[in-house]
């Protein structure tokens, strides 16, 4: 690990970010060459006392998935994000369909929609980032491990997570996340894999679908869903996906006063958080 060429890589990466960039108000008293140091690390989910300690240089040598924190934080490119593993001590992480680094792109228009309900989820419906409204109306997310990070795995194996929607539509709901479970089986992603091999042997209702072949498109049509706080919600769905379909940002518009009202409120009752 080289220290100072690290503190000094991770500094001039905050300099040439500015505020905008991360969806941050820039004020009138800004005088701060780009980022500073606290708004870096409450972007990267770390405390201000590890992150200035990385700078100075005197910390300890980030873990990889504090340095996937940094870079999502950072709103590194891939090659940026491989050169920060490079000098952390590090071999260049694999590019692969089941990697979780957010290409900056994506992260500059979620960070213009920090007041609406939105996330970023990969093809396996493990969420990678959530905006407040969002936690608010799914629940949070980031509080699962293992498969169950996956929302289509919690579906089939936790009952809990169908509660937000009305039993009419759970059946359609199910559909749609085996067929994407295959799209992402057929692309030969490991965790995909990994999920389908599990919910086979757990799940029958999955495993008859999976039989199916069912087969999804890339509309994200209306959405009903019975919040336990505000009660039945009707709103629309946009999806944004990646080029290389492995991540996308998904958007719930309308039922606005209800969705003022939960922001208001805050998290949702812990159940969960959906890829539709």
């Amino acid at each position: 690990m080289d220290r100072a060429r690290l503190a000094d890589y991770l500094r001039t990466r905050r300099e040439a970010l500015q505020p905008e960039d991360v969806g941050l108000p820039r004020g009138p008293r800004r005088r701060t060459r780009g980022l500073r140091r606290e708004e870096v690390a409450v972007l990267s989910d770390m405390s201000i006392d590890y992150y200035t300690r990385l700078e100075q240089p005197r910390g300890p040598q980030p873990s990889p998935p504090m340095l996937g924190a940094l870079a999502r934080g950072m709103r590194l490119s891939m090659e940026e994000r491989d050169h920060l593993f490079q000098l952390a001590g590090y071999a260049t992480p694999a590019r692969t369909a089941d990697g979780e680094h957010v290409n900056p792109g994506m992260l500059r228009i979620f960070d213009g929609l920090r007041d609406a309900a939105a996330q970023v989820v990969t093809h396996v419906g493990e969420t990678l980032l959530q905006t407040p409204l969002h936690v608010a109306l799914m629940g949070d997310a980031g509080r699962y491990t293992g498969l169950a990070r996956s929302f289509h795995y919690r579906w089939f194996t936790d009952p809990a997570s169908r509660l937000i929607y009305p039993l009419d539509e759970r059946d359609e709901q199910s559909r749609l996340i085996v067929a994407d479970l295959l799209t992402a089986y057929t692309r030969k992603s490991t965790k995909a894999q990994a999920i389908v091999g599990d919910l086979r042997a757990r799940s029958p209702e999955f495993a008859a679908l999976w039989r199916q072949h069912p087969v999804a498109g890339t509309y994200c049509g209306p959405v009903r869903l019975e919040h336990p706080e505000v009660g039945e919600l009707e709103l629309h769905c946009q999806r944004l996906i990646d080029p290389d379909q492995s991540q996308q940002l998904v958007v719930y518009t309308g039922a606005h006063e209800k969705l003022r009202l939960l922001s208001v409120i805050g998290p949702a009752t812990p159940g969960t958080t959906s890829s539709r």
